[in-house]
């Protein structure tokens, strides 16, 4: 399979497609949001976006509870919600390395030049791109280089922006920590408004 090969989400051969992703993105938001916000604006966007109890952290959960956290977010913090999903992005990062990244390999990336960093960590997040990009399809090119594609997810609405921006934080931090310091990941703004895959590139210094 190549590097650009589209990574889409495990079901059940025949079962209907319903996308599940990792608890921590919606976990780390509503931290942020209970501490930049306080709790009863958190509590007042858990509301809209349906989320009545808060996943445990110990099991998958519907990609729809992010999506629509992070639209209902952008609607009642229409600025601060960039800010909310930056920081929420890095934490998740952390979360990932400190728990789901084996202690041995956290200390062989840290040690390898960024070169050979990089395309051994594009590698293990391609092959775990299903526990983020939920119904989405991750498309590397090569270790600096990747799309997010949502044509194919069937969402009612597209997601907002700062869901965009949420991924270009969580790369950001794992590189930084992982491959060099000097790592920004950055999404590249596209064509069209509302266009359903978006580009991003990882640059040093």
């Amino acid at each position: 399979m190549s590097s650009e090969a589209r990574i889409l989400p495990r079901r059940r051969p025949g079962a209907p497609q319903r996308a599940l992703i990792g608890p921590n993105a919606v976990l780390q938001a509503v931290r942020v949001m209970e501490e930049r916000l306080g709790r009863a604006a958190t509590r007042a966007v858990l509301v809209d976006a349906q989320i009545h109890v808060l996943p445990t952290g110990e099991h998958m959960i519907p990609e729809v509870q992010a999506l629509r956290l992070h639209r209902w977010l952008a609607l009642h913090e229409p600025l601060g919600c960039f800010t909310i999903a930056e920081e929420a992005g890095a934490r998740t990062a952390d979360y990932i390395i400190a728990t789901r990244i084996p202690k041995a390999a956290v200390w062989l990336l840290r040690r390898l030049p960024a070169l050979l960093a990089a395309p051994v960590l594009m590698a293990a997040i391609r092959k775990h791109a299903w526990t983020f990009v939920g119904a989405g399809a991750f498309l590397p090119q090569g270790a600096w280089r990747f799309t997010i594609d949502r044509s194919e997810a069937h969402d009612t609405m597209m997601p907002p922006d700062s869901l965009f921006l949420w991924y270009a934080a969580v790369f950001t931090r794992l590189y930084c920590e992982l491959v060099s310091r000097d790592c920004t990941c950055r999404m590249i703004e596209p064509d069209a408004p509302c266009e359903p895959s978006r580009s991003y590139r990882i640059d040093r210094g």
